[in-house]
């Protein structure tokens, strides 16, 4: 069961906000969704967003800028949190980068994080579910990006079920978790000290071992003046590396001047929807 928190006319469409008591964290969620206009008269393609660290489910409905672009092409787009929240466990909070605000889009094994944060299985199953069961949404046509936290979210998950997703992208995503401090604090605190563990949830590593599973392309853009990226917690070349070996077509953007946030976000939005939509509709926009 869908509780709507609130809703709002957009771009002909509607933004709103729904909680529903999670079967898969066993805590209540919100996500976000934005249908656009066509989704009144027929089923539409969908788009997944994973936001970044100390994120909300509203945060990309409010900065990114999408909806405009999403009703162009006729897409929805549905945004989660980014964890669980109020869990009871007495350290859930201690931290910006693990715990609340920081599920990492992972299914946690070690306790006591494990009960509650299994955000992988909860957007590719639970929230897909949800998307598809209860508003216009064609199951069939499915794309998923993200930023920074979220683009290593969004990059496993597609790399993992491309039969599931037919589109991925990304804003400055955390491409090589196993490699940076953000990566390795998160992991050995959700999965363990073991690191073979880990290697499912590295989107460079699982490039390195596929053949070209995104044959239309993927699409990631990168600020310079990013300062996460000087801090080595992003390390994109190692996911070009990796895509080049695996001969997996990527465009990778670096942009002169563009730092972490959502002014970056938003000035490269309506490329990422276009690159969705190229593959989702079969064309450019759909009115």
């Amino acid at each position: 069961m869908l509780d709507i928190v609130e809703s709002h006319r957009c771009f002909g469409g509607t933004q709103a906000v729904y909680k529903h008591s999670s079967s898969t964290v066993s805590m209540p969620m919100k996500f976000s969704v934005f249908l656009p206009p066509q989704a009144a008269s027929r089923k539409v393609p969908v788009l997944f967003y994973l936001a970044g660290l100390t994120c909300t489910e509203e945060t990309f409905p409010i900065k990114a800028g999408a909806q405009r672009y999403a009703a162009e092409h006729g897409i929805a787009l549905i945004a989660p949190d980014t964890s669980p929240r109020e869990t009871g466990i007495p350290w859930e909070n201690s931290s910006w980068e693990f715990g609340t605000g920081a599920g990492f889009y992972v299914d946690a094994t070690e306790s006591p994080w494990s009960k509650h944060f299994r955000m992988y299985s909860y957007v590719r199953d639970e929230l897909r579910r949800l998307a598809i069961e209860h508003f216009p949404i064609d199951g069939t046509k499915i794309g998923i990006f993200g930023h920074s936290m979220g683009g290593h979210g969004a990059l496993i998950l597609a790399l993992r079920n491309p039969h599931i997703y037919k589109s991925v992208s990304a804003f400055a995503p955390i491409a090589a978790p196993m490699r940076c401090d953000w990566g390795q604090g998160a992991f050995a605190g959700y999965l363990g000290r073991f690191r073979d563990t880990w290697k499912q949830y590295d989107a460079s590593v699982l490039m390195q071992t596929m053949h070209s599973p995104f044959p239309t392309g993927i699409l990631i853009d990168q600020g310079l003046d990013d300062k996460f990226l000087t801090d080595k917690q992003l390390n994109p070349e190692m996911f070009e590396e990796a895509c080049l070996s695996a001969k997996q077509p990527l465009t990778l953007r670096r942009h002169e001047g563009y730092d972490h946030g959502y002014y970056f976000i938003s000035t490269f939005m309506a490329d990422h929807i276009a690159h969705h939509a190229k593959i989702l509709n079969g064309s450019g926009a759909e009115n």
